[in-house]
């Protein structure tokens, strides 16, 4: 019987699937290796994680890839090594060498000066192999054609930007300075252009070798497995009711309230900012919510009338 008419491993509700992604892979290669572990076509990606990068990637499953859109992945963490001295056209160690430059006599105080200008609400040049859309098409489609890419700066918010520890390297032919960092971010923001520009800052030229992702929104790698672990245990780390509670503020809701939901119909609001989730008291998520004016409305029937339960 063919992998896609299989039983899925998971029921009509789902959930959220916290992957540690390996290196070397893209995020629809996750996709499509979680599709077959699970026996469902139902499973998508909340943004993508760069194919050199590790760590946390979050899937929807079934009903739950209708969350995807509505979960708060603003803020995001990252361990980085980055090396001074080499700059490439990619802003990383995958892209071609366009110069190296001596960094020993690079200071530390220097770095930490270059760090604290990249801090904070910042315009940054986004990398040219960004999967941003230029004219219609994505920038790195663009740049492996061979052309020319110009992007504009974005206005983006690093709130943390550590110099963890300095190794300094000599090849023999050259003499590098790699950086382990730590970086918390605003969505959107590329590491690999901290890295570009922390090099120019430096006048040695700079790019990233390694990048782990250990944080986006409320999960963290604790919340994560390995596509291997997820093999042995097919199993999805967060249903959609720990989900819902997890991703969103929630407020209790009665009986009564459940059944109208459950109808598409809306509730008196509760003050509540933002999207949240309706949950029963035995912690069901029935719907999340939205407040305009005197509605709670919902934007999500997480469990509409006629649903598995």
């Amino acid at each position: 019987m063919a992998e896609a008419t299989r039983t899925p491993l998971v029921d009509a509700l789902g959930g959220l699937l916290i992957v540690d992604k390996d290196g070397g892979m893209t995020s629809h290669d996750v996709v499509s290796r979680a599709r077959k572990v699970l026996r469902t076509r139902k499973i998508g990606h909340a943004g993508t994680l760069d194919p050199m990068a590790t760590g946390v990637l979050v899937l929807g499953v079934e009903r739950a890839t209708k969350m995807l859109g509505l979960l708060t992945l603003t803020t995001k963490t990252y361990t980085a090594t980055i090396r001074l001295g080499s700059a490439t056209v990619t802003d990383d160690a995958e892209g071609e060498v366009l110069r190296t430059t001596s960094a020993a006599h690079v200071t530390d105080a220097g770095i930490a000066s270059g760090a604290a200008e990249l801090t904070g609400d910042i315009l940054q040049v986004p990398a040219t192999v960004s999967a941003i859309k230029v004219n219609g098409e994505r920038a790195y489609a663009r740049a492996r054609a061979g052309e020319e890419v110009r992007l504009a700066a974005r206005p983006v918010t690093v709130s943390r930007f550590d110099i963890l520890a300095r190794r300094d390297i000599d090849t023999g032919a050259n003499r590098f300075v790699d950086l382990d960092v730590a970086v918390d971010c605003s969505s959107g923001t590329y590491v690999r252009a901290l890295a570009r520009d922390l090099g120019e800052k430096l006048g040695v030229g700079g790019h990233l070798t390694a990048l782990r992702r250990t944080r986006v929104g409320p999960f963290t790698l604790e919340h994560a497995r390995t596509l291997a672990r997820l093999a042995d245990d097919p199993t999805l780390n967060l249903d959609i009711d720990a989900a819902a509670r997890l991703a969103f503020p929630h407020r209790a809701i009665s009986d009564t309230e459940a059944h109208a939901l459950r109808d598409g119909r809306w509730l008196d609001p509760a003050g509540i900012a933002g999207v949240y989730a309706a949950l029963t008291a035995d912690g069901r998520a029935i719907a999340l919510l939205e407040e305009k004016g005197k509605r709670a409305a919902p934007v999500l029937v997480v469990r509409p009338r006629g649903l598995l339960d």
